[in-house]
């Protein structure tokens, strides 16, 4: 299976997203795809035989067109060309109106043009004019052409049907004129063709404005890596481009300048500014060894890094996949309004078509019938309906990812207000993973220098949080390691591993169900626990040499975040492997009222299956790592991650900073989107509840009347009202900056 992200032409209104994604997933080998039409791409699973040209026939036969793979580095739309042409035109409709309305407005006439002096000069320059607009506006019409062949009507449809029905009319007339068997240019709605076209093309140009402002969250995190970086060859520097650097390629950054690339610090120290990946704008000091995201800014030192991840491997343009891909993803109240636009052009099309059969049955001229027809088919507008969820999450989870927050799926967003049980790792997730070695017991076989040194070489070897505190020691102590054979990770249990042909098992007190053997440290291991230490035995050959206390950090954000959850009326669960007594005491101190301990990964995911099963909507947060199955297993995932390696994670959300606030942030976010995608979908629907009946001519009888040009002009602002209120999101966000 692969999995590719294409750019898409041609789309206008969710007729036409909607269309294309239907038509999509009807196509062999096209395992899923989802259309999104803020963005114009589409999120595309398929099979291994199929290829990226046959991907593109099928969205040309569909009526569309493929503009390419998406690129992470967004390309500036030049529109002014477009804004040049849509000043012209203004103008040319300006000149219409008047030679079409200033004899009622009383306005002076031109001579040569007067309607009534000279019918035969006024209505060819009508003609003439409006061809002029059928051409400007040819992108529309032949839209709204392809997709009613390809049976997927969509917005241009409706423009095409209605302007094209006007035209035709408007011509019938004209020749009549010309033959003189009609001497009336009452008939003649030429000046309704050029208002309708270019109010839509009006709309179009500043709901693409409008829609380009919900991409700028995005933009700025292509935006936040330098274009060129500085190559260390020998004693010289070289500046070179991003796409120039190579793997182990050394790189210096001076104070000011940006990470290039992500890499790991050879050489001198500084603080760096990482706000764009964890939201927090205070500097993290960074030295040898330490790792370093491209992006991140020098603020005071000289460093040399080497690079190891180049291009697309870089964690700014995973955090772009993730986010762009996500937001071509669809919630499930997206679906609805989606499913809904489908039937919805199809629908006013018959409406149109109703009206004007009616007018004309119950004796109202052709010249009201089509007048009717055509405003029906104007004032629907199913933009409004298609834009109100998308528009909503793009501008949501552009922001989302700024603060930190990368949420991979829409429809996480959605399912958030569902959660009723969160549930906490310890080590890692609630205290800070930042375990330091309290006490050391050990027998009389070795002394504590070589007791630690074999410990030390096994847990060197592991990656789990408690394997830091030792590794930190060694480093502390400059305890030279032993060389380890037969290295194993025992889940939820401990190490294993043979120095000098002796095997040694570290781990906690179920190591001594595994290796059956007494334990002969049950004080020392009470001691321990009742200062909320972690216990890691030494069981050389069968015999117990040693018992290690080490204790954790809790987190300072932690208990205010419990609190807040609990607030929210969420159940909070801590689900550890590590002892009980300790699990307990870190719970009492944080405000965590149940407590499930000594369970390995595998028992922390039936613990998430049993509370899905009682019909618990479930939040699980971990450290993305050694949760990972019961990340997976949870309605909602959320890891607390390090900033590296989010592609392989199993999280459907991951705060990029080791803050657990951020979780409140999410359900914060997740509230608020969720109240404008229902705003946005209330006035798309009011909007077409209260303009359709009135261009079917049903207020007529309360003095409310509709013509088409009213009704191109009330269309644009049904989908300027769904923009600007996306928008808010954002506002919301810089309002709270300034007030700080």
């Amino acid at each position: 299976m692969k999995k590719i992200i294409l750019k898409i032409g041609g789309m206008s209104c969710s007729g036409c997203s909607s269309g294309l994604e239907k038509n999509l997933n009807k196509q062999k080998g096209i395992i899923h795809a989802s259309v999104n039409l803020v963005l114009a791409q589409a999120l595309i699973e398929y099979e291994d035989f199929l290829t990226i040209t046959d991907l593109e026939k099928m969205i040309e036969k569909a009526g569309f067109e493929s503009l390419g793979v998406f690129q992470e580095k967004f390309e500036e739309e030049n529109q002014k060309e477009e804004k040049k042409k849509l000043i012209g035109f203004a103008f040319l409709t300006m000149f219409v109106l008047y030679l079409s309305m200033s004899h009622m407005l009383r306005l002076p006439n031109i001579p040569f043009l007067d309607m009534e002096k000279n019918p035969i000069s006024y209505t060819s320059c009508l003609f003439f004019l409006t061809i002029l607009f059928l051409i400007y506006s040819r992108d529309i019409l032949k839209s709204g052409v392809k997709n009613f062949l390809h049976k997927t009507p969509n917005m241009d449809t409706l423009v095409t049907i209605g302007v094209g029905a006007n035209f035709i009319y408007s011509l019938w007339n004209m020749v009549l004129l010309f033959l003189k068997k009609s001497i009336s240019v009452q008939n003649i709605y030429f000046e309704s063709c050029c208002v309708i076209l270019f109010f839509i093309k009006l709309g179009r140009y500043i709901d693409h404005k409008n829609k380009e402002k919900t991409k700028e969250a995005l933009k700025e995190l292509v935006q936040i890596t330098p274009t060129t970086a500085l190559l260390k060859q020998g004693e010289k520097e070289k500046e070179v481009t991003i796409d120039e650097i190579n793997k182990k390629d050394i790189l210096i950054c001076k104070p000011g300048m940006k990470i290039a690339v992500d890499g790991i610090i050879i050489s001198g120290e500084a603080h760096l500014e990482e706000s764009f990946l964890t939201g927090e704008s205070t500097p993290v000091k960074k030295k040898k060894n330490d790792r370093v995201i491209a992006g991140s800014i020098n603020m005071d030192g000289y460093i040399e890094y080497q690079a190891e991840k180049i291009g697309k491997e870089t964690t700014i343009s995973e955090i772009v996949r993730l986010v762009v891909e996500a937001t071509s993803t669809k919630a499930p109240i997206q679906r609805i309004a989606d499913k809904i636009s489908s039937y919805f052009v199809p629908t006013i099309i018959l409406i149109s078509l109703v009206t004007f059969i009616g007018y004309l049955l119950v004796g109202f001229s052709l010249k009201d019938a089509l007048t009717s027809f055509v405003s029906v088919l104007v004032v629907a507008c199913p933009c409004a309906l298609g834009l109100a969820t998308p528009l909503a999450i793009v501008v949501s989870e552009g922001s989302a990812a700024k603060k930190g927050i990368l949420i991979k799926q829409s429809e996480t967003l959605e399912n958030a207000k569902k959660i009723d049980t969160v549930i906490f790792d310890k080590t890692g997730t609630l205290t800070y993973g930042n375990l330091k070695i309290s006490k050391i017991y050990h027998n009389k076989k070795y002394t504590e220098p070589e007791f630690m040194q074999l410990v030390t070489s096994i847990e060197k070897n592991s990656d789990h949080p408690i394997a830091k505190a030792f590794k930190d020691y060694a480093e502390k102590q400059k305890i030279s390691f032993s060389q380890v054979t037969d290295f194993q990770t025992i889940d939820g249990i401990g190490l294993t591993g043979k120095i000098f042909q002796k095997e040694y098992f570290l781990g906690n007190n179920k190591l001594f169900q595994k290796v059956k053997i007494a334990n002969p440290y049950l004080k020392e291991e009470q001691k321990l626990v009742t200062s909320g230490n972690s216990i890691v035995y030494v069981i050389e050959d069968q015999e117990v040499i040693g018992l290690i206390g080490v204790k954790d950090i809790v987190r300072e954000n932690a208990k205010i975040t419990i609190e807040r959850l609990k607030r929210m009326g969420k159940y909070v669960i801590m689900l550890t492997g590590d002892n009980e007594n300790t699990a307990n005491i870190i719970a009492k101190d944080i405000g965590i009222d149940e407590v499930i301990a000594n369970v390995i990964p595998q028992e922390k995911t039936k613990v998430i299956q049993q509370l899905l099963a009682s019909k618990h909507n479930v939040m699980m947060v971990g450290d993305g790592i050694n949760d990972a199955p019961s990340l997976a297993t949870s309605n909602i995932g959320i890891s607390i991650h390090s900033g590296t390696d989010i592609a392989i994670d199993s999280a459907d959300v991951i705060l990029m900073q080791d803050n657990l606030e951020r979780i409140l942030d999410f359900f914060t976010i997740s509230k608020k989107t969720l109240r404008i995608i229902k705003e946005n979908l209330f006035w798309a629907f009011f909007y077409n509840i209260c303009m359709i009946p009135l261009a079917m001519g049903l207020g007529k009888k309360f003095g409310l009347s509709m013509n088409p040009m009213i009704a191109s002009i009330s269309m644009t602002i049904s989908s300027l009202t769904v923009v600007l209120n996306s928008l808010r999101l954002n506002l919301k966000k810089e309002n709270k900056k300034k007030k700080r």
